[in-house]
């Protein structure tokens, strides 16, 4: 059964070296286990899982090597189903849910082992969904387990958090946002793009700062007579285009592409930052607009003119385009190109920037024939899918110094 769980945890990517499994089956000969299933879980997460990135995989290892071993506290498929009521949610609101709770008594007393028993002995009786109710497991109702009920505490099954008071949660999965493959959302965003620092203190901007060190060294020249010294604050000398492309196949990722503008314009630590959209490509236009408005735009060159080699630039879009619109001098079908292809407009952006990375939300796998245009743009610009892991390895490419 262990070697089992050993090459499970290898499919799916897990990278445990023999010393830590052998410091796994060596806690076993010890009984730190306690012939418990749980406590083993614990244990083995803690001695073979270096990052919590690694937890959802690790669960997913776990769950599908011991999934045939019961445990008295195992919810059904069935109760996880009749337990997904979250289009209720909207129709009590959060006052009458903890009125409920107030007009009933009935485990308001219950100690923590007493709500757990009485959780076991559900488990074994209930046959059926209930919603609404004061003694079996389910929603919206007035006992100490189940979920979106009045009760704060107890045991949630399922669902999603309410008062975050429940002492257990059963039948959740905890940790798939914690993996680095995963959509990012706005914390992330944020946390990626902290990378991007390059602190100067060349700027044209006062001395506002005090010099510790120099304050020090002017003071015992002075003959230990106070003498302040100010100096410039560090800032960063970072300068950032952004370039998004916006409608078409893009439209299903409208508000990750809005978390990631959030993001970028809530990070005002920068020189400066741009940002425009496109298109399927860019070409000789870029709008202002996610709107993409014939008018409502800059000309390339004239960014090529205005903002300088120095900026480094972050590409979002799909490259889900048809060959011709990449390849073709009439390719652009949303607006002009003065004559040069989508491909050539983009040689001419790799030409001008030092620093550029291609950010895909739904990047195939290596190089796909059938999506032509996106290989093509692979081969120009380190392209890495909009993810977390993704969004780092992108930040590291832009700040590296060559």
């Amino acid at each position: 059964m262990f070697n089992k769980f050993f090459y499970t945890c290898k499919a799916k990517g897990l990278n445990i070296t023999l010393k830590e499994w052998l410091s796994l089956i060596e806690a076993l000969d010890k009984g730190l286990c306690n012939s418990s299933l749980t406590q083993f879980y614990y244990i083995s997460r803690m001695i073979l899982i270096k990052s919590e990135t690694e937890y959802d995989k690790f669960d997913r290892a776990f769950e599908e090597t011991f999934k045939g071993i019961k445990s008295e506290n195992e919810v059904t498929k069935a109760m996880l189903r009749w337990l997904d009521k979250s289009e209720l949610v909207d129709m009590v609101s959060e006052q009458d849910r903890y009125r409920m709770n107030e007009q009933d008594g009935l485990f308001h007393d219950l100690e923590k082992d007493d709500i757990e028993a009485k959780f076991k002995q559900r488990l074994r009786d209930q046959d059926s969904e209930h919603n609404g109710g004061s003694f079996w497991i389910g929603s919206m109702g007035k006992t100490y387990f189940g979920n979106m009920g009045g009760n704060a505490g107890g045991i949630r099954v399922g669902g999603s958090t309410g008062y975050q008071t429940a002492f257990q949660v059963i039948g959740a999965k905890k940790y798939a946002d914690f993996r680095d493959d995963r959509i990012i959302d706005n914390r992330q965003f944020q946390m990626a793009l902290r990378k991007l620092r390059q602190f100067s203190t060349k700027l044209d901007i006062p001395k506002t700062e005090l010099d510790i060190d120099g304050t020090i060294n002017k003071t015992c020249n002075n003959g230990g007579c106070l003498q302040i010294v100010m100096e410039k604050p560090r800032k960063n000398a970072v300068k950032l285009l952004l370039l998004m492309d916006s409608g078409g196949t893009m439209i299903p990722y409208s508000t990750l592409l809005n978390e990631l503008f959030q993001s970028v314009h809530r990070s005002n630590h920068y020189k400066d930052v741009k940002t425009y959209y496109f298109h399927n490509c860019i070409y000789s236009h870029l709008y202002k607009t996610p709107e993409c408005e014939n008018g409502d735009w800059i000309e390339t060159e004239w960014m090529f003119r205005n903002l300088d080699s120095d900026y480094k630039v972050i590409i979002v879009g799909d490259a889900a385009m048809a060959p011709e619109e990449l390849y073709s001098d009439t390719g652009n079908y949303r607006g002009p190109n003065n004559g040069l292809s989508g491909y050539e407009w983009l040689l001419l952006m790799k030409r001008h920037y030092k620093k550029i990375v291609w950010m895909n939300p739904k990047m195939a796998p290596g190089h796909a024939p059938w999506r032509e245009a996106e290989t093509a743009v692979k081969e120009m610009f380190p392209m890495y899918k909009l993810t977390v892991k993704g969004l780092n390895q992108a930040m590291n490419t832009l700040m590296v110094n060559k």
